[in-house]
């Protein structure tokens, strides 16, 4: 075997390849002793899920983060956060998991973006409630149903998201499209606020399941809490306090203990798909 060629000593491309050489092994030792894994996160209500995937991505050092799933600044609970590369690959799987929310209605008050967000468009009296009428009004949401896209909301309408176009006044009806409600039950009713227990497919949106909630049962609602307590195989049982996540020395070697490794959670993921 004849042996590798390599420059003069003493010349410059000879003085290049030994200043490039450590600097290579440096770059590799980093990109692999760079942190990655998935780590649950519990979202307070006030910052968005971008917001805390920025404190993550801080905290750790490592620009590529993502999360399989936004949750609205007023909502809270289970965000998953995705770190690193081969983590980030994964979030379309992570995305297509059952997830489970609690959430709290205001009734007899509709706002246009369906949560406490927006404006009040409309308000109608609530009225004595039975509870055996509302939790027969619950069960004809349970099932594949179809359900019309809010129009404050994220999904894309000729490369824009919707909010774009709600924003400045613009309706762009969607076709209404099938999603699917596992389980729903009510939880409480107290006044004019009612609070469920929502265990639904991809692409369901709790907002538009508490509107049309609350128009088949007769005087509006809008989301006025929404907690997610499930995503997949994750619970926020298990999940990250998000407030711990803004002290960056304080949230490093935390996030470091608690990064799931990416097979493992692949294991988990392919073993809950069969």
């Amino acid at each position: 075997m004849p042996p590798l060629a390599t420059a003069p000593h003493g010349t410059p491309e000879a003085a290049c390849a030994e200043t490039l050489l450590p600097v290579a092994l440096a770059e590799r030792h980093e990109e692999t002793a760079a942190p990655c894994g998935i780590v649950l996160i519990d979202k307070p209500a006030g910052p968005s899920s971008f917001q805390m995937v920025r404190l993550v991505r801080r905290a750790l050092g490592v620009k590529k983060v993502g999360h399989s799933g936004t949750l609205d600044p007023f909502a809270s609970g289970l965000l998953v956060i995705c770190v690193g590369r081969p983590a980030t690959r994964i979030i379309a799987r992570l995305m297509g998991g059952i997830k489970e929310y609690e959430a709290v209605l205001r009734l007899g008050v509709e706002t246009d973006t369906q949560d406490p967000e927006g404006t009040i468009i409309a308000q109608r009296p609530v009225g004595e409630l039975d509870l055996s009428r509302v939790e027969a009004c619950l069960a004809t949401f349970v099932g594949e149903i179809m359900q019309t896209p809010p129009q404050f909301s994220a999904l894309k309408h000729h490369g824009k998201p919707l909010y774009h176009y709600a924003r400045r006044g613009i309706v762009v009806e969607k076709e209404p499209r099938p999603v699917t409600i596992h389980a729903l039950r009510l939880v409480s009713l107290a006044g004019d606020r009612l609070t469920i227990r929502a265990v639904c497919g991809k692409g369901t949106y709790i907002r538009r399941l508490g509107a049309d909630i609350g128009q088949a049962i007769g005087c509006g609602a809008h989301l006025e809490a929404l907690r997610r307590l499930r995503n997949g195989q994750f619970s926020v049982k298990e999940a990250l306090a998000g407030d711990q996540m803004y002290s960056t020395d304080h949230a490093r070697p935390l996030l470091l203990r608690h990064l799931r490794p990416v097979d493992s959670v692949l294991d988990d993921l392919t073993t809950a798909e069969l």
